[in-house]
C-alpha cells in the first residue's frame, strides 16, 4: 500500500473526529432525555400513589367524622328525653353540623378539608370548641389507658424477673437444673 500523502491523512482524521464528537453529543442528549423521562414517570407514579393514599385517608376521616356526628345526635336525643332537654337539643344541632361537615369532606383534598374546618370554627365556634374538647378527652383517655397497659406490662415483667432471680424455677426436686 503506498504511503498516504501527509495532508490527505490529516484531513481524513480531522473529519472523523467531529463526526464521532457529534455522535457522542447526540447519544448523551438522547440518554439525558430518556433519564429525564424516566424520572418524570417515577415522580408522576409517586404523586398518584400519594394522592390515592390521601383520598383513602380523607374518606376514612369523613367516615369517622360521620360516626362522631351520629354519636352526638344519639346523645342529644337521650338528653332531650332525659332531664336535660336544652343540652340535648344543642348536642343534636352540633351532631347535624358535624354530619354536614362529614358529607362535605368526602372527595376533598387536605387543603380543602383544612379550609372547611376553619369555616366551621368561624360559623360554629361553640361546636368547634366542643369537638376540640371531645377530641382532647378522647386523646387523654387513650393515653391514660396506654400508660396503664405499659406500666402493667413493665410490672409483670419485673415480677417475673424477680421470681427467677430468687432461684424459683431453677431447681426441681432438689436438683439444680441451671
Amino acid at each position: 500500500m503506498p504511503p498516504a500523502e501527509p495532508g490527505f491523512a490529516e484531513s481524513t482524521t480531522d473529519a472523523a473526529k467531529p463526526a464521532s464528537l457529534s455522535d457522542l453529543k447526540a447519544r448523551v442528549s438522547d440518554d439525558l432525555s430518556a433519564a429525564t423521562d424516566a424520572v418524570k414517570d417515577s415522580a408522576n407514579t409517586a404523586m398518584e400513589r400519594v394522592q390515592d393514599t390521601l383520598a383513602e385517608k380523607t374518606t376514612f376521616a369523613a367516615r369517622q367524622t360521620a360516626g362522631i356526628a351520629t354519636a352526638l345526635k344519639k346523645v342529644g336525643a337521650e338528653l332531650e328525653r332525659g332531664d336535660q332537654p336544652e343540652v340535648g337539643r344543642y348536642a343534636k344541632q352540633i351532631g347535624a353540623s358535624v354530619a354536614a361537615v362529614a358529607r362535605n369532606m368526602e372527595g376533598r383534598d387536605l387543603g380543602e378539608i383544612a379550609g372547611m374546618a376553619e369555616d366551621f370554627g368561624r360559623k360554629q365556634p361553640v361546636a368547634f370548641l366542643g369537638l376540640a374538647a371531645l377530641a382532647g378527652v378522647a386523646a387523654s383517655r387513650f393515653l391514660a389507658a396506654s400508660a396503664r397497659r405499659a406500666s402493667h406490662a413493665a410490672a409483670s415483667k419485673s415480677a417475673a424477673g424477680d421470681f427467677q432471680s430468687l432461684g424459683a424455677g431453677s431447681q426441681v426436686g432438689g436438683r439444680d437444673n441451671g
